[in-house]
This record gives C-alpha cells, structure tokens and sequence, in this order.
C-alpha cells in the first residue's frame, strides 16, 4: 500500500533470519513473504521495526502470530506503537490495527547475531525519535528504514519529527560509515554511503 521495502536478512550457514519493517497489508502479500521463507529454510529469528509508522508496522501482527516473534524496536518509537489507529485514521486506511508493543527495546550500538553474522544498531532520529539502521560490517550494507533515501531524506513533518536532528544523525552515523556501503532504504532503490554525500540534495 505504501510501497514499503520488507526485507529478510540471513545468515547462509545457520539460516537465522531477521524480517525488517513488514509492510505487508494482504493475505497475497503474506503468502509471498511465507512462501520465500519456506523455499529458503529460513528460521526467523528477529522481527525488526527501523521505526514505528503505520506503514512499516502493518505486517507485524502476521509475523507475530505465524513466527512467534517479538518486535524489535527502539523505545523512544513506543507511543507510536500504542498510536498505530490513530496513525491509520491519519492516512485513511479505514482500518484499525491494534497497538503494538515492543518486546525488545533495542539501544544504539547493540549487536544482533543471526549465526555467524551481525546486525549492528545505529540510532538514527529524525524521522521518529526512536528511528535505527542496521549495519552489516561484514555484509557491507546498512538498512536506514526511512531516515536515508536514494536521493532524499525521511520527512519530519509527523509527530516526533525533527528535521535538524534528522540531518544531524545522517551526517554524524550514517556519511561516517564507508563510502562503498550499500544502502538498502525503508521506499524506492538502493544507493551507497559514497554517492548521497556527494549527490543527496537535501544534506
């Protein structure tokens, strides 16, 4: 619905994995999802929210139930969880999804493992004060949710939103990883770390 890039990070030797903003509002999009993870023996270890907008949280209840997984999600993003229908009245989705709480509250440097391989937590508030990225050092990407786009920023406008913080955790966290990094964004195409420093019009 709103164009959200889910993504399913895993570790081939182990075949731990990590489901990353669930954006899936259909029982098709359910199947898609399940039917990749049967096919790939994957077993999922972390559900993860890089933030707690409507749109990056409408698969959580799915995967909740089907995986029996938790969420994983920064607390500083917790009142938008408890605000998920207030936040689909906002849009118009003629929905009303439940409240969603955080199982485990993630903290800025924290390491999560699927088997041999790491995720590594980056606070990156802006968009929302409890925004992350997940850094893979070995893998050499990092998943910004919507804090860093091809191109473009998160916007701020939305409750919690701070557009000088925003700008702050891209030039502090974010540029200072290496060049080469691949950048896998919350919607639309991948980009590096290298070309958003030299090409991102608004930092």
């Amino acid at each position: 619905m709103f164009a959200v890039n889910t993504y399913v990070v895993w570790d081939d030797a182990s075949r731990e994995a990590a489901i990353v903003d669930p954006g899936m509002v259909s029982e098709a999009d359910n199947n898609k999802l399940s039917e990749f993870i049967r096919r790939n023996d994957l077993r999922i270890k972390y559900l993860i929210n890089t933030h707690l907008h409507i749109d990056h949280t409408l698969g959580n209840d799915y995967i909740e139930a089907k995986y029996s997984a938790g969420t994983y999600a920064h607390p500083a993003d917790s009142f938008l969880g408890q605000q998920r229908a207030g936040q689909a009245r906002m849009f118009g989705l003629g929905m009303a999804p439940k409240p969603l709480d955080i199982t485990h509250e993630l903290k800025d440097k924290e390491k999560l493992w699927l088997g041999k391989e790491v995720l590594e937590v980056l606070a990156v508030p802006g968009h929302s004060p409890g925004s992350i990225a997940l850094y893979s050092p070995d893998g050499g990407f990092v998943i910004t949710g919507d804090a860093l786009f091809n191109r473009g920023i998160g916007r701020t406008d939305l409750p919690g939103g701070n557009h000088k913080t925003l700008i702050e955790s891209i030039t502090k966290r974010l540029f200072t990883l290496p060049p080469e990094t691949m950048v896998y964004p919350g919607h639309g195409p991948e980009t590096t770390i290298g070309d958003e420093r030299i090409a991102n019009p608004y930092v």
